[in-house]
């Protein structure tokens, strides 16, 4: 996409990202409020106490507007979880998905980890085909009830 950067997260980044987590997610799945709240948690987490020598948050920005998100954290010292990878509508079908996966993959792989993973519902179907066109495997599908609705939650792993 023309003039998008990927940028570092930086704190002042984190209540448009729960914005846009829960607004999205409320119209497009019917998510309740919890699930803002869990994006709040997490981003709270982050900016409080993330290791900067293996832990990383992007923004893709477009002329000063956010488009998406993408985190890479620590699970252990050989496995990284992907992580509140968000790409707004209007942003998609560009190739910018792409770019910030390999963005963080990449990071993860110079910072050292031998493993990536990741969870999210069956219903994101255009990160599903990413994961999967990128290498990731399927490691596990299960029912739940999550954020008020019926959902498949699911396990992705990659080597690196």
């Amino acid at each position: 996409m023309e003039n998008i950067q990927i940028r570092p997260f930086r704190a002042t980044d984190a209540p448009w990202l729960v914005e846009q987590h829960g607004r999205y997610y409320a119209r497009d799945e019917g998510f309740d409020s919890s699930f803002g709240a869990l994006v709040q948690s997490i981003l709270e987490d982050f900016v409080a106490s993330h290791d900067p020598t293996c832990e990383r948050g992007w923004i893709a920005e477009r002329d000063g507007q956010r488009l998406g998100s993408i985190f890479c954290v620590a699970l252990d010292e050989q496995t990284a979880k992907l992580r509140l990878f968000l790409l707004l509508p209007e942003a998609r079908g560009r190739g910018l998905g792409q770019r910030m996966l390999d963005t963080c993959m990449g990071y993860a792989r110079n910072a050292g980890y031998a493993e990536m993973r990741l969870w999210t519902h069956e219903s994101h179907r255009a990160a599903c085909t990413l994961y999967r066109a990128n290498g990731w495997q399927l490691l596990d599908s299960k029912p739940v009830h999550s954020f008020g609705v019926d959902l498949v939650e699911q396990s992705w792993k990659i080597r690196l």
